[in-house]
């Protein structure tokens, strides 16, 4: 399908919203605002999130109610999952989603609700580690056996190799896949005179090859495993590994390139709508808890690089090295990175382009 139609055809409306209840176990019955705002004992939960994220949260929501109904005897926790493209899940909540918390993998988006006045401008002291509980990065998945024999991004450029992702007009997922590729080519051409232009080469090649443009990196995992598309797929490391072992088991493999990018993932509390619904202190919890041994444990299992260097050397295992950079360092603050590279006409919307009109 065309970048023109995957592209411009996706503005003028929302991503679906896939509202998951956190199980049965967490809640039998259906907390309303008012329990919350008149000190009851019945706490309703929001977690907006981007769209590969559901697995862990799927699995810490059930932890967290247990903790919390432990030093709350009395109280029962409800937390529902919302889950999409990052950008149309922070303009989601913009528009009015009630998002008690949102737990994203992009500062923009992030800074965003900030500007909307819906989350506090000082998110990042409000928890450790600039509130970024764990990271990840991108990673190569292919189909068994390698037929193809990628081994890193460069050959993601190749003629023969047909390549899926998500759509970075809406994923965060799919902005990191489009930084780390080029961050990839600036690093491998650094030493030559024109390693900018030869990376624009290589990366229209890429985006030439671009099979179909997703709206979120779930549904990119789709388009490779069930429908078939393309002979890579590029994701994160915790997603990867899921199809691995789970979704598409005995199908796929998974490509380390030696060279990548990290992804931090940021949490917040959505203050307008906690200090509406009397929700603020556990969502604060809720948060607060992601830092605890259970939950950083929990991220590790699920291949999700925990911020607990204790936990993370504990598991080290799981990780295979790899040299990564940060966007900020190569391409400026996130503010720059959007403006230069995925406003409309940019750097994304330039190289993407110039293929599709050949």
């Amino acid at each position: 399908m065309s970048y023109q139609r995957h592209i411009y055809a996706q503005k003028s409306a929302l991503a679906i919203i896939t509202l998951i209840t956190a199980g049965a176990a967490i809640s039998a019955c259906s907390p309303t605002q008012a329990d919350s705002k008149a000190g009851g004992n019945n706490i309703d939960l929001m977690n907006v999130s981007y769209d590969v994220s559901r697995d862990f949260y799927k699995d810490y929501n059930p932890l967290f109610a247990d903790i919390y109904t432990k030093a709350n005897p009395n109280a029962k926790v409800s937390i529902k999952q919302s889950h999409g493209g990052a950008s149309k899940q922070s303009l989601a909540v913009a528009n009015g989603l009630q998002a008690d918390v949102i737990t994203l993998n992009q500062e923009s988006d992030m800074n965003m609700l900030v500007d909307k006045g819906l989350v506090d401008s000082n998110w990042r002291s409000a928890f450790p580690d600039n509130a970024v509980p764990y990271t990840t990065t991108m990673i190569l998945l292919v189909r068994k056996d390698n037929p193809k024999n990628i081994k890193g991004w460069q050959d993601l450029a190749r003629s023969d190799v047909k390549v899926i992702m998500p759509n970075p007009k809406t994923s965060g997922t799919a902005r990191y896949a489009f930084l780390g590729a080029y961050g990839a080519g600036l690093h491998k051409f650094n030493e030559t005179k024109d390693n900018a232009k030869q990376t624009d080469a290589y990366m229209k090649k890429l985006l030439g090859n671009v099979v179909t443009y997703d709206n979120g990196a779930r549904a990119a995992t789709t388009s490779f495993t069930q429908r078939g598309l393309g002979d890579v797929l590029i994701t994160t490391e915790n997603e990867a590994h899921l199809v691995v072992t789970e979704h598409a088991k005995g199908a796929v493999d998974v490509v380390y390139p030696n060279y990548s990018i990290t992804i931090h993932n940021p949490v917040a509390i959505v203050k307008t709508v906690t200090d509406k619904k009397g929700t603020t202190k556990a969502a604060t919890d809720y948060l607060k808890t992601l830092w605890d041994k259970p939950a950083q444990e929990l991220m590790a299992k699920l291949y999700l690089r925990p911020s607990d260097k204790a936990v993370l050397a504990a598991n080290s295992k799981i990780f295979q090295d790899i040299d990564t950079f940060e966007a900020t360092e190569v391409f400026g603050d996130w503010d720059s990175i959007m403006k230069n590279y995925f406003a409309d006409g940019a750097r994304f919307d330039q190289l993407a382009q110039n293929n599709a009109n050949k």
